[in-house]
């Protein structure tokens, strides 16, 4: 059992503020970017992992994960400072990767092996879909919401997902759904479009993943840190195919984030407490950066100055300055940080 957390006292939340999770003390810390100062924390159940912001700054979703024993998606009014309200999602249960697309909130369940997506207004899940993949992991979904890729960690595979867009034969009331079809006379109800989904093999463990997109948004290729082999599979999006490999030396790689240039890609390795930076165009590691004794989570500011880093046994956020590649300074959210997000109130 873990010692009571004492909550500092309150400050307001910063109009641009930085999302850290500590998972033991069970807390969503709102830290002031400018100041590097905790101002807020906020009880948010037990044992979370990820968190994301809504696209207008001002709520907060945060994955309960126990080990996959949780199935709880905890909300946080942000500028309030306080939970909303915990949603149950019943039998799907290890939440964890989380994503926001067309004002919906999308989240992967590991134990349940699928990605869901919920219903705000109803407090409840609303669709859902399986990937046959062990670990169900991290998540990233298109701005329409009719692209995802998730990574499964025990599979060792991407799942590439995308709405099926339907064709005039699909409107005849005989085309069912395991034909491929979109029902779209359904008798129960109103129809829903299918998916067509391509599981592609990468490495030994991947966790972290970034997706390179084009100017409308959609993606091209994918990139994977496997943590076993210390490489990055690079799986093209329109084949479906690892179309490359950067054997990166890099073993435990934990999470892998784009600068928001596509220049720099920040890889964080969970045992040895380094970052590597790679050149993307290159395909190169360019620096590795000692940031604490294990990283975790990691979070490219929104302007690319900066790196936050989770050093989850050291319990600080590690500040890298992008441009310098070094250690700037430290963040103290309490016990455990992992899980990071921006909000920007707007």
């Amino acid at each position: 059992m873990s010692a009571q957390v004492i909550m500092p006292p309150a400050q307001p939340t910063p109009k641009v503020a930085l999302l850290v999770l500590a998972k033991k003390d069970m807390t969503l810390s709102v830290v002031d970017p400018q100041t590097l100062q905790v101002v807020a924390k906020v009880p948010v159940g037990v044992n979370p992992h990820e968190v994301i912001a809504s696209e207008d700054g001002r709520t907060a979703w945060v994955t309960n994960y126990d080990n996959g024993a949780a199935h709880t998606v905890t909300v946080v009014d942000l500028v309030g400072q306080k939970v909303v309200k915990v949603i149950d999602l019943g039998a799907l249960y290890g939440p964890h990767g989380l994503a926001v697309a067309g004002g919906r909130t999308y989240f992967t369940a590991e134990r349940a092996k699928v990605v869901g997506r919920l219903d705000l207004a109803n407090e409840k899940v609303d669709w859902e879909l399986g990937t046959g993949q062990t670990g169900t992991h991290m998540l990233w979904v298109s701005k329409d919401g009719r692209k995802v890729v998730t990574v499964n960690v025990g599979s060792g595979t991407l799942s590439l997902m995308e709405q099926k867009t339907p064709q005039p034969t699909d409107f005849y009331p005989q085309k069912m759904s395991k034909q491929g079809g979109v029902a779209t006379e359904a008798n129960g109800g109103p129809g829903l479009p299918d998916w067509n989904e391509t599981v592609v093999k990468v490495g030994g463990y991947p966790e972290g993943f970034d997706v390179l997109t084009d100017e409308a948004g959609d993606p091209q290729t994918i990139w994977v840190a496997n943590a076993v082999e210390g490489t990055v599979s690079i799986v093209d999006w329109k084949s479906r195919v690892v179309a490359g490999m950067i054997e990166a030396n890099l073993p435990t790689a934990n999470r892998l984030r784009f600068t928001p240039d596509r220049r720099l890609a920040v890889i964080s390795r969970e045992k040895s407490g380094e970052v590597a930076v790679l050149d993307v165009a290159g395909r190169r590691v360019v620096r590795e950066i000692q940031v604490g004794t294990g990283a975790a989570g990691v979070l490219v500011q929104p302007d690319g100055a900066r790196a936050y880093v989770s050093c989850s046994p050291d319990n600080w956020v590690a500040v890298v300055d992008i441009k310098r590649m070094d250690v700037i300074g430290r963040i103290f959210p309490g016990t455990e940080p992992d899980g990071l997000a921006w909000a920007v109130q707007r």
